[in-house]
Formats: C-alpha cells, sequence, structure tokens
C-alpha cells in the first residue's frame, strides 16, 4: 500500500502546528502536560484494557519473557508516565534560552538562542511508555511530533495517543502536534523516512536492526540512539560486595532494556572470591551464564562464550563473563566490542577510576554504580527521547536540550558591509 499521501497530510499538519507550537508561551506547554498526566491516570483502565490486548497478541506470537515486560503497563507504570510529564512541566523552557551576546566592533549586536528544531519523526519498538515521553519532551521544547511505535505495542499507542492528544488540545495546543502513525505496516515507516518536506529529524529507538534500516534509508537527518553492549568491570581493589549488588543490579533489575550490562569483566587478581558467589547470585536469578575458560572453573553452570557472545546485547537474562588481567586488558576489551553506551568500573583505585573514566569513550562512564543508570528520568530529564551514542549535537539521554537548535539574532542600526 502506498503511504504516501496519507504521511504528507501528517507532515503538513505537524509543519503548521510545530509553527505555532514555536512561540507558545511556557505557560500553556506546561498546563498542557499537566493535562496530559492527569488523563494518562484518570483514563488508566481504558489504557490497561488496550494493552492487555497487546499482551494477549504478544504471547500468541511467542515474544519473550523480556520482551513482554517491555511491552507491559500497569499502575505504577501508569503513574510513572505521569509524573514524567509533570517533571517535564516543571524544568525550565529551553526555547529562547539566549546562550550567548556580544557586540562587534562595528556596532552589531549578535545574541545566540535556543529554538526548537520543528518536526521530529520518532520510530520504536514495544515500549509504549516512549510515546508520553517522546510527546511530552517534543512540546515542551516547542516541537511537533509523529510517532510511530511497534506493532506489538499498537492497541496501548493508539489509546495512550488519544487521551494525551485530547488533553494536549483542551490547554491550547494546536491540532497536529502530536500523531501517531496507526498502521503496523512497515511501508509506512519508508514513506515517513523520506517526508523531508516536512521533518527536520529522525530519531529512531530500539535493535540494531531498526537503526541500521532507518539510517540507511531515511533522506532526513538522522540523530542515532545505539544498542546497549554495556561493561561493568571490577577491578582488584573493588568492595566485593558492592561490586556484587552493582552487577546483580545491572543485569537482572530489567535486562531488557538497553543500559542492562551483558558482559561482566573481572580482574584475575580477585576473581576466586568474586566470582563463585556472584556467579551462583546470578545463577539462582535465571541468568544464563557465558564465559571464558577461567570463569568457567568458577562455576558449573557456566556455558562457553564465543567471539560471538563478547559483541551481543542480549536484551534477556544471559550474561557474558570474562576474567581480565589488568585495567589495561579490560579497556581494550571494551574498545573492541562496547557500543559507546553505558561502561562502569567497580573500584577503589583513585588512579584506575580517573583513566576509567577518561579512556572510556561511552556517552555514559560510572565509577562505582550501576549502568542501569544512563536515563532521562534518573538524570533528572524528567524524561527522554533516547540514548543517543553518537557525537553529534547530541549525546547519552537525550532530554529538553537535546530537542532544540539555535538561531543568531542580530541587531544593527544601519551597518552595511
Amino acid at each position: 500500500m502506498d503511504y504516501r499521501a496519507e504521511l504528507e497530510a501528517k507532515g503538513s499538519r505537524a509543519r503548521q502546528a510545530a509553527r505555532k507550537l514555536a512561540t507558545l508561551p511556557s505557560n500553556i506547554k506546561n498546563q498542557a502536560l499537566l493535562n496530559m498526566a492527569d488523563a494518562l491516570e484518570e483514563h488508566q483502565e481504558t489504557l490497561l484494557a488496550a494493552n492487555a490486548r497487546d499482551m494477549e497478541t504478544g504471547r500468541a506470537k511467542g515474544l519473550s519473557a523480556a520482551l513482554l515486560d517491555r511491552l507491559l503497563l500497569n499502575g505504577s507504570r501508569i503513574k510513572a508516565m505521569a509524573e514524567g510529564l509533570r517533571q517535564i512541566a516543571a524544568l525550565p523552557d529551553p526555547v529562547g534560552e539566549v546562550l550567548g551576546m556580544w557586540r562587534r566592533p562595528n556596532g552589531l549586536e549578535i545574541g545566540k538562542v535556543r529554538v526548537p528544531l520543528g518536526v521530529i519523526g520518532i520510530i520504536y519498538e514495544a515500549r509504549p511508555n516512549v510515546t508520553v515521553d517522546a510527546a511530552g519532551l517534543c512540546l515542551k521544547a516547542g516541537n511537533a511530533v509523529i510517532l510511530r511505535g511497534g506493532s506489538e505495542a499498537i492497541n496501548s499507542n493508539i489509546a495512550i495517543t488519544q487521551v494525551i492528544t485530547r488533553a494536549a488540545q483542551a490547554a491550547g495546543i494546536p491540532e497536529g502536534a502530536i500523531q501517531l502513525i496507526e498502521t503496523t505496516d512497515r511501508q509506512a515507516v519508508n514513506a515517513l523516512l523520506r517526508l523531508n518536506r516536512y521533518l527536520d529529524v529522525i530519531i529512531p529507538r530500539g535493535s540494531a536492526g531498526l537503526i541500521q534500516t532507518v539510517v540507511e534509508n531515511s533522506t532526513i537527518p538522522v540523530i542515532e540512539t545505539g544498542i546497549g553492549v554495556c561493561h561493568t568491570f571490577v577491578d582488584a581493589s573493588a568492595d566485593l560486595a558492592m561490586a556484587q549488588e552493582i552487577a546483580f543490579n545491572a543485569k537482572v533489575s530489567r535486562p531488557a532494556v538497553c543500559n542492562a550490562m551483558e558482559t561482566l569483566l573481572v580482574h584475575r587478581a580477585i576473581a576466586a572470591e568474586f566470582l563463585p558467589p556472584a556467579l551462583e547470585r546470578l545463577h539462582q536469578a535465571g541468568v544464563e551464564l557465558r564465559g571464558c575458560p577461567e570463569t568457567r572453573c568458577y562455576h558449573p553452570a557456566v556455558k562457553p562464550a564465543t567471539e560471538e557472545d563478547w559483541a551481543t546485547e542480549y536484551h534477556d537474562l544471559i550474561l557474558a563473563v570474562k576474567v581480565v588481567g589488568n585495567l589495561d586488558e579490560a579497556l581494550e576489551h571494551i574498545a573492541t566490542y562496547g557500543t559507546r553506551h553505558s561502561e562502569a568500573i567497580v573500584t577503589r583505585d583513585y588512579d584506575n577510576a580517573r583513566r576509567f573514566l577518561q579512556e572510556v569513550d561511552a556517552a555514559a562512564v560510572y565509577v562505582n554504580a550501576s549502568t542501569r543508570f544512563t536515563d532521562g528520568f534518573e538524570f533528572g530529564f524528567g524524561a527522554e527521547i533516547g540514548i543517543s551514542t553518537q557525537k553529534l549535537h547530541a549525546r547519552g539521554p537525550m532530554g529538553l536540550p537535546e530537542l532544540t537548535s539555535i538561531k543568531y539574532i542580530v541587531y544593527g542600526s544601519g551597518q552595511i558591509r
């Protein structure tokens, strides 16, 4: 089916809405966000019923437990989505922020201010909370947004979009500011990726396959949100009790998300003391363990790791474990197999901590903390559009400032060149 006409109509509405949003006062945008938060909680039963249909379909299709967890909505998750919108409302409005002002010798006064990107297309997969996060952040930053969620969450996304759109418009947000592509046909994605007449940027959020498809086929600039092959390195000087808690949290708390640990690196000097209890705890939690030959000596449940394991984002309760001889070997492993997302070291050695922070090339680098904190909400951004692993324009969790561009404003008094 050809979706160009439908998508162009959405793009045209979004472009018209973006012009109005760009100059909308902060109080109207904030009230819209608060309305949206209240509406999510008021219509919780409607949202849960829609999500139940998605969950039923997902189970019938044989989705993994991890993917079903990403798809699931419940009362606490809806409350968290609403709280995210309220946090966004409480944040300073980036639009119009003056980043600098200076006077030239000829008398020209030049200013640098934040302005919205315009119209943003966001393509994402199973997590319906992304619908709310993306709509809220784009709205506060003065952008119109066209959303295309995964087929697994289609009923949830339709219900959420209807609820928040009505609430936003009641506060004065223009029609077309928040739109959802309601078909699950992948041809609609191809049409969206060619709407460069209307869209200013595309942001893919999901698997490596999704991101690669978008990058290779889009005629619109892309901000890549990368996959997360995240590591935790337990150094020789680590507090081993702390290290065990950090590693367990990084793998088990929510294994399907991009900031979950996929590979545990352990210094050889403490491997014999650290690995047996740490591996047993992970094994008891249902984690499938794959390790190097040394690791396999410390627990009978550890399967041999392959070269592919070191480079795999599992999105599941699977963990690769490797014993390394020193910090240099850990750094080399991360440089070879990491995806520049989130990396952590557990250590009491100040110099090693400093080296790790300086030498690891990633969007977020941790000392003595779980990689699970790489998240817009946890960083105080209210929510996030995604976690960028590229270096142009935005890197790391993308909040409000990353959804703006800049404009130079120039005041003169008749100067000519």
